[in-house]
């Protein structure tokens, strides 16, 4: 009977699987542009009409400032304005212009609580037309979670949750299970070395954690240039990584 049994959750999970990979095609997906990344993708890159999640690699504000950056690279890439909700006014818009998130496409929507940050994102997400709507939280309970998923996946819009920490603890509620089609943790690695005296381009490490009918992996890459896109680095001067079996570089 238990073999009955195995046999037919495999059957589910594989037509679900197909279902969702099927979803994905229709409604399209964004390119990184790097074949390593979106070759572990459904589709070939983040789905559009979905939910993105991305956080720090700690608690650290170095490693969940370069989680900004990289979805600010991300909706660079988009077509249409960007709505970005957060409660802190704190963002430093000079990186983003850096990253190619230049302001006269983005709308800024600031809230006293996280709840109507969920709200805001919720209600620009079904407005449709846009590139991104991106929220920054804390918490992302999975009703919440489910809810932005839907909305996503009603207009198409892509859904972009940056998780940022204003103490440790609250860094563990990033590993509670969400409707979240992908789960990204960037952390700050050792600039690329350059022949001359001088400061190389950032790099970043990522970590896919999660991702539906995917596999996670994890690459160390050059940090978003001025279009937003990211590339695949050496690992050249980096010694803090240990688990370099697993990552793919150039």
């Amino acid at each position: 009977m238990s073999a009955v049994r195995a046999h037919v959750i495999a059957d589910l999970r594989e037509r679900i699987s197909s279902i969702e990979g099927n979803a994905v095609k229709k409604v399209g997906c964004l390119e990184f542009g790097v074949p390593e990344i979106d070759a572990v993708l459904p589709g070939g890159g983040l789905a559009h009409g979905a939910l993105h999640e991305f956080a720090g690699g700690g608690a650290g504000t170095v490693d969940g400032a370069a989680a900004a950056l990289f979805v600010a690279g991300i909706a660079t890439r988009t077509t249409g304005p960007i709505v970005w909700c957060l409660t802190r006014p704190d963002l430093f818009f000079p990186a983003l212009a850096q990253v190619g998130l230049k302001a006269d496409r983005v709308i800024f929507v600031e809230s006293d609580k996280e709840e109507d940050v969920l709200a805001n994102m919720e209600e620009a997400l079904a407005f449709g037309g846009l590139g991104a709507v991106v929220g920054e939280i804390v918490r992302l309970p999975m009703t919440a979670s489910r809810r932005l998923q839907l909305a996503a996946e009603k207009t198409g819009t892509m859904a972009l949750a940056v998780r940022r920490w204003r103490r440790q603890t609250e860094a563990n509620d990033f590993g509670q299970p969400t409707a979240s089609t992908t789960r990204w943790r960037v952390s700050v690695r050792p600039s690329e070395e350059l022949p001359v005296p001088g400061v190389g381009r950032p790099r970043w490490f990522l970590e896919l954690m999660r991702v539906k009918a995917g596999e996670c992996a994890e690459f160390l890459v050059g940090a978003c240039d001025d279009k937003g896109r990211i590339h695949l680095s050496g690992r050249s001067g980096d010694r803090s990584n240990t688990s370099a079996g697993s990552v793919h570089t150039a």
